[in-house]
C-alpha cells in the first residue's frame, strides 16, 4: 500500500482502535475516535469515546460524545452523553445533553459566559 497526502485525509479523524492501548498525551485539532484506552490527556476538537473506548486522564475539546468511559477532568463547550456512559470527575461544560440511563458520577460545572 503507498502512502500519500491529501487536503481530504488532513481533515480525517484520528481513530484509536478497539484493542489499542495508548500510553501518552494526545493533541489534534480535529476529530479522534476512541474505542480502544487512552491513558493521558487529550485536546482535540471533538472527542468521541465509543461504547467500548476508555480514557484515564484529562480532556479538553469543543464537542464530546461519550458512549464509553472517562476517568478524569473534562473542559467541554458542548456534552453529549449517551446511555451507558461512564464518567467519574469534573466536567466543566457549557450545554449538557443526557440521553437515557448513564453511570455519571461526577461533578458538574456549568462553564460561564465571559
Amino acid at each position: 500500500m503507498l502512502a500519500f497526502t491529501n487536503a481530504d485525509e488532513k481533515k480525517s479523524p484520528t481513530v484509536v482502535g478497539a484493542g489499542c492501548v495508548i500510553k501518552g498525551n494526545i493533541e489534534t485539532d480535529h476529530t479522534i475516535q476512541i474505542h480502544g484506552t487512552v491513558k493521558g490527556d487529550i485536546d482535540a476538537a471533538t472527542i468521541i469515546i465509543g461504547r467500548g473506548g476508555n480514557v484515564i486522564g484529562n480532556i479538553s475539546a469543543k464537542t464530546l460524545f461519550l458512549h464509553g468511559s472517562l476517568k478524569g477532568d473534562a473542559t467541554i463547550n458542548t456534552v453529549n452523553v449517551f446511555s451507558n456512559a461512564k464518567m467519574s470527575g469534573t466536567l466543566f461544560y457549557k450545554t449538557l445533553n443526557i440521553t437515557g440511563n448513564t453511570g455519571l458520577e461526577c461533578k458538574l460545572e456549568k462553564k460561564k459566559d465571559k
